[in-house]
């Protein structure tokens, strides 16, 4: 599979009402203003449906229907968020586990007054094959998580990851190594 690159997009401007709300971001996203609604409420419908889901294969459907890249024997925890704006640039490789509230996050789309000050972009996240990401951790866009390593919980991953390292903490650092899995 195909990894997107990261690409920027423009800074967040509210919008006076819906109707201008939806015709501003349909045009960012080059679709129309139909399609823009339907993948809008398509995206919410499925989230929902995957966020309380007591069956994990089900889980793991709605968020591929959504558009998130998801491999083989993928375990997706109970109340996790995938991000609701760019489902499509997460990539959840074979065997990789997210424990319950976890979130991904692979945008970052701050209003025009930080113009110049922080970026306004979309990257993908990458959780290589057998990673484990812990309860109420937070993976920020553009991190990749090697592979066989261990994210803790609560942690907040702000840079890629090695293979086969813990790292925990806010941001996320390496505790421990492994020799062999």
């Amino acid at each position: 599979m195909e990894i997107k690159k990261p690409i920027k997009v423009p800074f967040y401007e509210p919008q006076k009402n819906l109707t201008d709300q939806i015709k501003h971001s349909s045009a960012k996203r080059s679709i129309g203003k139909t399609k823009f609604i339907r993948k809008k409420l398509k995206n919410y419908l499925l989230s929902s449906l995957a966020y309380n889901c007591p069956i994990n294969k089900l889980r793991v459907k709605f968020h591929r229907m959504r558009g998130v890249n998801i491999g083989e024997g993928v375990m997706i925890g109970f109340r996790c968020t995938l991000d609701h704006a760019f489902p499509e640039y997460i990539y959840l490789e074979d065997y990789s586990a997210l424990a319950g509230d976890v979130y991904i996050i692979t945008h970052s789309n701050p209003y025009k007054h930080f113009q110049g000050k922080l970026l306004s972009y979309v990257a993908p996240v990458i959780i290589r094959e057998g990673a484990w990401v812990g309860v109420n951790a937070t993976i920020l866009p553009g991190v990749e998580i090697g592979k066989h390593s261990v994210v803790g919980a609560g942690a907040v991953v702000t840079e890629t990851v090695p293979e086969k390292v813990v790292v925990n903490g806010n941001p996320a650092t390496i505790i421990k190594r492994f020799e062999e899995i």
